[in-house]
């Protein structure tokens, strides 16, 4: 089910009736039966990998809470990142590898060798349950006795199929209490869910429109052409992912739950670190806590730390999809990430005046939308070919009116001013803030002004989030 579908819109309203007229003690119930039937409405049989996961890990918790060391939890540990890893890579990596290992010994033939349908969101709760037995092999999170609060935690719908990525500290006890209905929760997250819809549906999809006529069909394209379409591409990616963290947020505190911020303005970042401090926090945590640090992080020799930065990010890149485009993605970001440090131990001392300040970011956001080409290419030769092109065949017509069109360049353009206002408002200006200063029929004004500007402009695909592929 699509958070921009009209299944969700009568869905919705119906778990959250149900939800709050429930007894308290079993409302956990609700959500399980609503999060596995959010899920089961795309491939039902797909369920079975999340119930696997589910009775897996639970196994494994419980066990692990029965041993007194580390070395008799470590069995359990094993079993759980064997049996998760191992549905990942069946199901996301097993085709590509073999694909990968068949042109190294001269397979030349375009048929695949082995076409699985990628059951959406696997990448995320296996990543999300994976987090768990860790924490409880760690000692840092107690197992959890009940079954049908676990299997909740693993299946949550706001969040199963594309974060952000909660830890069972946060999110488990929360599945514990007792939610009352808060209107405030309502406005709150109904507010939320309002400006992630207006990211996706007014701004995502309709500069994906462009993004697609330019990428599906490379042939002729002007220099200036195949730029637009990369920056077009850069914000849709982020108003489309972004715009889903926001909707599955505002739904689960609506429920009275709260998620994990998951973006925070990262195309304002000064720098690539900054830039990974803002963007997907919840997968970029998760591989700095379970991956980086047990690989040694920064506490090691400069030649270690450097590799273990490598290491990440070719394994992020890897994490986002099964084709070197991701490979070379998460390697471009690594190598941006190394010469950052490189520069900051040449020049630890960084100027902080305003124009200082404004190229750091300039120069970020281009090298963070270069990367983009590898991301949204549909093959390793197309984002070669895009690359080799930028600076050939300048045109200086007006190319983004052949990619939308003269209605949807000016659509475009203004809402895109809105967003790029709000971003920067909430960075330097307290926006958020000022704007609850506001008389409440002003700020309801903005809110049927939103709510407006979707049902007129919005582009109702039911397009996939770009996420879902992950």
């Amino acid at each position: 089910m699509l958070f921009n579908s009209l299944h969700f819109v009568f869905f919705f309203p119906i778990v959250v009736a149900i939800y709050f007229l429930t007894p308290l003690r079993w409302r956990w119930a609700i959500l399980l039966v609503a999060s596995y039937y959010f899920y089961m409405s795309w491939r039902p049989v797909y369920a079975l990998l999340i119930v696997a996961s589910t009775v897996i890990d639970y196994f494994c918790g419980q066990q692990m809470g029965k041993q007194a060391s580390q070395a008799a939890k470590r069995p359990y540990l094993w079993l759980s990142l064997a049996a998760n890893l191992g549905l990942l890579f069946t199901f996301k990596y097993l085709g590509f590898f073999a694909e990968s290992a068949a042109m190294l010994m001269g397979r030349t033939s375009t048929e695949p060798l082995i076409s699985l349908v990628l059951p959406v969101g696997i990448s995320f709760y296996t990543f999300q349950t994976l987090s768990y037995t860790i924490d409880v092999y760690q000692g840092k999170t107690e197992p959890e006795p009940h079954f049908g609060r676990f299997a909740l935690f693993v299946s949550f719908f706001p969040q199963l199929v594309a974060g952000p990525i909660e830890r069972s500290q946060d999110l488990l006890p929360q599945l514990r209490n007792n939610h009352r209905f808060k209107f405030e929760n309502l406005v709150s997250g109904s507010r939320l869910m309002l400006w992630g819809f207006f990211k996706k549906l007014v701004i995502a999809d309709r500069l994906a429109m462009g993004v697609n006529v330019v990428y599906n069909d490379l042939d002729g394209k002007a220099g200036t052409t195949l730029i637009l379409a990369t920056i077009f591409f850069a914000i849709q990616i982020y108003c489309d992912f972004s715009g889903y963290s926001d909707i599955a947020i505002g739904t689960a505190r609506i429920l009275g739950i709260n998620l994990n911020l998951n973006f925070r303005r990262p195309y304002l970042a000064t720098n690539i670190r900054d830039f990974w401090s803002r963007w997907h926090i919840s997968l970029t945590t998760w591989f700095r806590d379970y991956v980086y640090i047990p690989l040694g992080g920064n506490r090691t020799t400069q030649t270690r730390w450097l590799l273990n930065i490598a290491i990440i990010f070719l394994v992020s890149g890897l994490w986002h999809g099964a084709n070197w485009t991701f490979v070379v993605w998460g390697a471009l970001h690594g190598g941006y990430y190394i010469v950052w440090i490189l520069y900051r131990k040449w020049r630890p001392t960084v100027s902080k005046s305003l124009a200082w300040q404004g190229l750091s970011r300039l120069f970020t956001l281009t090298f963070v939308i270069f990367a983009w080409i590898f991301f949204r290419a549909n093959s390793f030769a197309d984002a070669i070919y895009i690359v080799t092109h930028l600076g050939q065949n300048w045109s200086f017509s007006l190319d983004a009116l052949n990619l939308l069109g003269i209605m949807g360049t000016l659509i475009a353009i203004v809402f895109l001013a809105i967003l790029f206002a709000v971003e920067i408002g909430k960075e330097y200006f307290n926006l958020r803030e000022r704007f609850f200063q506001l008389s409440r029929p002003l700020r309801w004004t903005a809110y049927y002004a939103l709510a407006s500007s979707i049902l007129i402009f919005g582009v109702f695909s039911s397009a996939e989030f770009v996420y879902f592929q992950f």
